[in-house]
């Protein structure tokens, strides 16, 4: 071959190549374009809301929230119009500030400040220019008239209808709750909510906010080409209406909630009531307490961080959150146990020299006959006799061969009677009190430890912890005999039923028939006994009242005074815990109270006999100095 033909051959691949190159260029090119189309129009959500919001203005449609009634059908909290000021900020044009603010009545630095709070995806994830944002939340009818007739001035800006809330009464605070604005954690955690979207915060308005809320509607608005809305797209074919919020009918006794928080009014403390048969909370009294008027509107934050601030704490739910040592209201407990375990029978006798003496003290005792059985122990409170159970118990090896294991015995049975552990009210915020088990004594006492080492626990002292609620559902399962049904405030869900856990029956570890012998000797207590009593204060004329006192030591300052109950003796309808802070003795003011609230809910009036130890209740204050405030929380 001769030269010219090999280079002729040399330039034929050099073109046949670059041909190649160039056919690859373009495909890759086409590729590329195929590719960034796919993302924009299919990947990319921002395209789409950019076309959509082009042609279209997707308006939410915000549902009622449930109402809520009480036991009786009385209203509680309903709803009311209000509006939102939303915007969508890439249709906003430069407008007159100054004249929208003097409007809203906020400053310009107000004005800046929230539009850059919008813009921030840390406050506000999944923030976009093309979709409605709240600019103001809650404006009143007459705030939106007035911007209503110059919104014509503020490209960008529309009126959003909203409710909130209202309420019948300026009680119960903490147990309604409250509604207020979702945070981003609320956002993360549930895609139902966006920025400017309220669900409830505290209270019922926030265990049940899934039932209340209800479901969002859409209306699809057409635009034209300049943006201005046309009308409905299609007549509202594509429209989605909201569905509103389930309502609520509460187990409460609204009058007689209003009633128990008069009587608490200047103290602190709480009042619980609960059916026995049903576990329905009939009232829940924290005291002090606040108007829920006050956590509604524009008005909520500035209110909310005054009761934060406040001292007496108004916003810690004392009935499910506090915890104290129950002191003698505990004493039941044990003689359940000590019956169950054969540790005494009912004629078992203990010696009381004024109190159980051992190596480490002797806890105080008033005078009465000595020695006594359980009912006589329970109807005078005796401090000798459970101790005395509680040695016999612990430190027999007969009965286990171990301290260790027959402690383990001893707090199962207080489990299994609703202590040391939530009981699952359906309220946030509840504490489950406290019963230590034997690995804490063994690490405090290094493993050496026997019953009098502990033995302030008997009489509901030393490490015990526990809530008004869990005292109030010990005297409910004293009353049905050894069972309770987990308290619960809700009542009814419209078209829907209850949790079973609200409608089962919980039995304890102890046999029903050890039962009567404690409501006897808590008869006793409030009637008499041939050893005397200590809430004859609680007797009524007409209604058999069992009672149990109690005097819990404060190391913080006077001690609290409780009372436990439950009425009629027979088929009881109620079950009550009143727990009054720093006001000594259970039977000077805690009796006395459980007296008015028993009158109130069983006779629904107060008889003129009983009227000056109302009006003398009502007007008496008792507040620890400031020293002693948040004993309690610790």
């Amino acid at each position: 071959m001769n030269i010219s033909g090999k280079v002729e051959n040399r330039d034929s691949l050099r073109y046949e190549n670059r041909k190649f190159i160039i056919i690859g260029t373009v495909v890759v090119v086409i590729i590329v374009f195929i590719i960034r189309l796919f993302v924009l129009q299919i990947m990319d959500s921002n395209y789409k809301v950019w076309a959509d919001n082009n042609a279209f203005l997707g308006k939410t449609i915000y549902p009622s929230r449930g109402i809520i009634y009480d036991r009786y059908g009385k209203l509680l909290v309903y709803n009311q119009p209000a509006y939102d000021v939303m915007m969508i900020m890439r249709e906003v044009q430069p407008f007159d500030t100054l004249d929208f603010c003097n409007i809203l009545h906020i400053t310009k630095e107000q004005f800046d400040k929230r539009i850059v709070d919008i813009k921030n995806r840390k406050l506000n994830p999944g923030y976009s220019s093309y979709t409605p944002q709240v600019f103001m939340n809650q404006l009143s009818a007459e705030e939106c008239g007035v911007l209503q007739e110059k919104l014509y001035k503020f490209p960008g800006f529309y009126i959003q209808h909203r409710t909130v809330r209202e309420y019948t009464y300026p009680n119960a605070g903490l147990l309604l709750g409250n509604v207020g604005e979702v945070n981003s954690e609320d956002i993360r955690k549930d895609d139902y909510y966006v920025m400017g979207d309220y669900s409830g915060r505290a209270g019922i308005e926030r265990s049940y906010e899934k039932y209340l809320r209800g479901e969002k509607g859409v209306e699809i608005l057409l635009r034209d080409a300049h943006g201005r809305i046309k009308g409905r797209y299609e007549n509202g074919q594509h429209d989605v209406a909201p569905v509103s919020g389930k309502n609520l009918t509460l187990s409460i006794d609204m009058e007689l909630q209003v009633y128990g928080e008069q009587l608490m009014a200047n103290k602190l403390g709480g009042i619980v009531m609960i059916e026995p048969e049903t576990g329905e909370v009939l009232c829940l009294v924290s005291s002090p307490t606040f108007d829920p008027e006050m956590l509604v509107g524009r008005k909520r934050g500035k209110n909310f961080a005054k009761l934060s601030k406040d001292p007496l704490k108004p916003l810690f739910n004392r009935p499910i959150m506090a915890t104290y040592p129950p002191g003698s209201t505990f004493k039941p407990t044990q003689g359940l146990i000590f019956l169950q375990e054969g540790v005494i029978t009912p004629e078992t006798r203990y010696t009381c020299a004024h109190g159980y003496t051992y190596r480490g003290g002797k806890p105080a005792c008033h005078g009465h006959p000595s020695p006594l059985n359980l009912e006589g122990a329970l109807s005078t409170s005796c401090n000798s006799f459970f101790p005395w159970g509680l040695h016999d118990m612990l430190d027999s090896r007969k009965r286990y061969p171990s301290i260790q294991e027959a402690f383990d015995v001893w707090k199962n049975y207080m489990v299994s009677m609703g202590y040391g552990y939530k009981l699952g009210l359906d309220l946030p915020g509840e504490k489950r009190g406290y019963i230590p088990n034997s690995t804490i004594y063994d690490k405090i006492y290094n493993g050496h430890w026997n019953s009098s080492t502990i033995i302030s626990i008997a009489i509901g002292q030393g490490e015990i912890l526990a809530t008004p609620l869990q005292i109030c559902n010990l005297a409910a399962t004293i009353a049905n005999g050894g069972y309770f049904v987990t308290p619960h405030v809700v009542k009814e869900i419209e078209d829907t039923p209850l949790d079973t856990l609200y409608t089962k029956r919980r039995y304890t570890m102890v046999e029903p028939k050890y039962y009567e012998y404690i409501a006897s000797g808590m008869r006793g207590a409030v009637v008499g006994s041939p050893f005397g009593a200590t809430c004859r204060g609680a007797n009524l004329p007409d209604i058999e009242v069992c009672g149990k006192t109690g005097t819990a030591e404060n190391p913080h300052g006077k001690d609290h005074s409780i009372f436990m109950g439950f009425a009629p003796y027979k088929n009881a309808k109620v079950a009550i815990a009143v727990f009054v802070e720093n006001a000594g003795f259970g039977a000077t003011y805690a009796v006395p109270i459980g007296r008015l609230m028993l009158e109130k809910y069983l006779k629904r009036e107060i008889p003129e006999s009983d009227k000056p130890l109302e009006e003398m209740i009502m007007n008496t204050k008792i507040l620890p100095s400031m020293y002693y405030l948040g004993a309690a929380e610790k």
